[in-house]
């Protein structure tokens, strides 16, 4: 059949069932279709994990990789670990921030992103200075060894990005942009304010 005629088809039998749905609906559904199932077993002793676990699982075991293999490139960079360069662009980008500030952007506990913080104090990558406005305000800035740290590291950085998605269209690199950036901006802002929470008001709160 000419793959034009079997996309057509396919497009009117799903529209016929769903009347409202968009193209972006429908190429959706058409990846579902292919995705890989889950592996069928019989030993119930197994755990299985259901769609929502093996998503999650998926994405903390790239997220690994990308952490392994950055915390390799940024050797002789100034920075010991990924999670310091991500603290140090975002002192640069927001321009001055506080403390606070810099370490909830990060999504790091404030005693971890503290320790962090001094450590790159110690390495001249980053100062602190009283706010002009409230003197018990520290604000920080990146230091100009820092801002060269920054631009080496940051080649590194996006060649590891480039390696990690290898292999992926462009086209499919958006998609996964669009697909998940729905649910971090959900969980966007809601880390520090659930702290005290127990897990089930968080996921009371999170899913109704």
């Amino acid at each position: 059949m000419n793959k034009t005629v079997e996309l057509v088809k396919l497009w009117g039998a799903y529209e016929e069932q769903n009347p409202n749905a968009t193209l972006d609906n429908f190429f959706r559904h058409q990846l579902s279709l292919i995705a890989t199932a889950p592996e069928k077993t019989d030993q119930p002793e197994k755990l299985i994990p259901d769609i929502n676990g093996r998503l999650m699982i998926l994405l903390r075991r790239i997220a690994k990789y990308h952490i392994t293999y950055s915390n390799k490139a940024l050797e002789g960079t100034g920075f010991d670990q990924i999670e310091e360069f991500g603290l140090l662009v975002t002192i640069y980008n927001e321009v001055n921030p506080i403390k606070s500030e810099a370490i909830y952007n990060n999504i790091i506990e404030l005693s971890s992103g503290t320790n962090m913080l001094n450590r790159l104090k110690k390495r001249g990558l980053v100062s602190e200075y009283a706010d002009t406005e409230d003197k018990r305000v520290k604000r920080l800035q990146v230091t100009e060894k820092g801002k060269q740290a920054l631009m080496v590291a940051k080649d590194k950085v996006q060649r590891v990005a480039r390696m990690m998605t290898h292999g992926l269209s462009d086209e499919d690199k958006q998609m996964c942009i669009q697909l998940l950036t729905p649910a971090n901006d959900r969980f966007n802002g809601m880390f520090q304010k659930q702290k005290s929470k127990s897990f089930d008001e968080i996921f009371k709160e999170m899913t109704s």
